[in-house]
């Protein structure tokens, strides 16, 4: 380490040896929500702190299957590098990996310094400073389900459920968790300083839910892509499978990812309670509500970020299939919990467990803010059980729908950044044609005997 090494990076280096911490991980999101990392050898700590890790700016436009899609800044600009330095504040140590500490990256436009247009986390930056400047500070507690696997080499995709008990949702313990996952998944993240609270087993065979408590919109975020992450490596090291795919098995239903939304005041109040506004709720909360219903099609394109997400829509599935808000209603687009004044809060349930973090919290806030501005009223809360395509219109029921709204709702893409929005947009309509020329099990079966 260089004796000209920044004090408090000298510090932190010198604490993590003592503590027989030799590598740290640094980590960021990429467009859809994946974690991108390099480990650092701690003696180099200080260089990467000073001078940054090269990454190539592609990685923002890499799919899943590692192809690198044709978006503005990459292949056409001769796939230029992105600069990413550890930010300390966010360091924890790994419980599962000896030796090893794990902190969130600050990603960087080397040739400007700047923010790199595609870095989630700093698009829910700037989203925050305009609440900021409203004099809002946005409070979010994130909710997200997932399946667990296990290897099945005679099934088709190599995986099933694990276990495949149904009928066991809201229970813990080994009756629906026999191999007690949930139990050694709390725990560790727990150590992991993530701020988990409670877990259970959730509606169908192998499906879980844990959830986070709630804090300041930007350290949520932080903590609901580093608990995905973790839950993912978790099972692996179990040579197990975790997955937040919207809707992985057509016989059961798909796993969420539900926000609950306030806001603090500058005095630190909630500002969504009103025991004299209507529904109990602040005018500041109505308004966030109606906006968050104005541009839930576009949104949409951002809580529901997959072909495979639009599976998990439709009637009686439990998840948001019409664009409506209910007083503790869980069939509604957004629900308000029964808890008011301190307590009072919306929850978003229009996410899937596919979302990148970062891109949800930022949309759902830039709605519910440009809400704010217009000052609108919501309609009516709906009554009894939903589903009613009479009632509320329907949300985009597939992905290029969604895309075509997020282009449309030019308030909407404008707060996010034009930049932002335009390699979103190119990124996911690749993944729509891709999809779209891909030769399915259903088509073989459906056509090739008889036709």
């Amino acid at each position: 380490m260089s004796s000209h090494a920044n004090p408090d990076i000298r510090r932190h280096v010198e604490r993590l040896t003592a503590d027989g911490i030799d590598v740290v991980r640094v980590i960021y999101p990429d467009l859809i929500g994946t974690d991108r990392a390099r480990d650092v050898l701690v003696d180099h700590l200080p260089s990467a702190c000073e001078h940054g890790l090269a990454f190539c700016r592609a990685v923002y436009h890499t799919s899943p299957q590692g192809d690198v899609v044709p978006v503005a800044g990459g292949l056409d600009a001769g796939l230029p590098d992105v600069c990413v330095r550890p930010d300390l504040s966010t360091l924890s140590v790994l419980p599962w990996e000896p030796g090893v500490a794990t902190c969130l990256g600050e990603v960087t436009d080397p040739a400007t310094s700047a923010p790199a247009a595609e870095s989630p986390r700093d698009l829910l930056r700037g989203v925050l400073a305009r609440c900021a400047a409203q004099g809002l500070r946005p409070v979010v507690g994130p909710e997200l389900e997932y399946f667990l696997l296990e290897p099945a080499p005679q099934s088709p995709t190599g995986w099933r459920r694990s276990p495949e008990t149904t009928g066991a949702v809201y229970t813990a313990g080994l009756r629906a968790d026999p191999g007690n996952h949930l139990l050694r998944t709390l725990r560790a993240l727990r150590d992991l300083g993530l701020g988990v609270v409670t877990g259970n087993h959730e509606f169908d065979g192998g499906q879980y839910e844990i959830n986070l408590t709630h804090s300041e919109a930007l350290d949520a975020a932080d903590r609901a892509f580093r608990f995905k992450a973790a839950v993912k490596e978790l099972a692996r090291k179990e040579g197990n499978l975790a997955t937040f795919m919207a809707k992985p098995f057509k016989d059961a239903g798909g796993s969420g990812f539900h926000l609950h939304l306030s806001c603090q005041d500058e005095q630190g109040d909630n500002a969504f309670g009103d025991p004299t506004g209507s529904y109990g709720l602040s005018a500041t909360a109505r308004h966030a509500l109606a906006g968050i219903l104005a541009h839930a099609p576009a949104l949409a394109a951002l809580a529901n970020p997959t072909v495979n997400s639009y599976k998990r829509f439709g009637p009686d599935t439990l998840a948001p299939w019409l664009i409506d808000w209910g007083l503790d209603n869980r069939s509604a687009m957004v629900r308000v919990p029964p808890e008011r004044g301190s307590g009072a809060r919306l929850e978003l349930r229009l996410g899937d467990a596919s979302a990148n973090p970062y891109l949800l919290v930022a949309g759902t806030l830039a709605a519910a803010l440009l809400g704010v501005h217009a000052g609108e009223e919501p309609p009516a809360p709906l009554e009894g059980y939903g589903y009613d395509t009479a009632r509320s219109a329907v949300l985009p029921m597939d992905l290029s729908a969604a895309l075509d709204a997020l282009e449309a709702d030019t308030d909407l893409s404008e707060l996010l950044g034009k930049d932002f929005t335009t390699s979103y947009l190119s990124y996911k309509r690749n993944e729509v044609e891709r999809f779209q020329r891909h030769v399915t099990d259903w088509e073989f079966t459906e056509y090739a005997y008889h036709l």
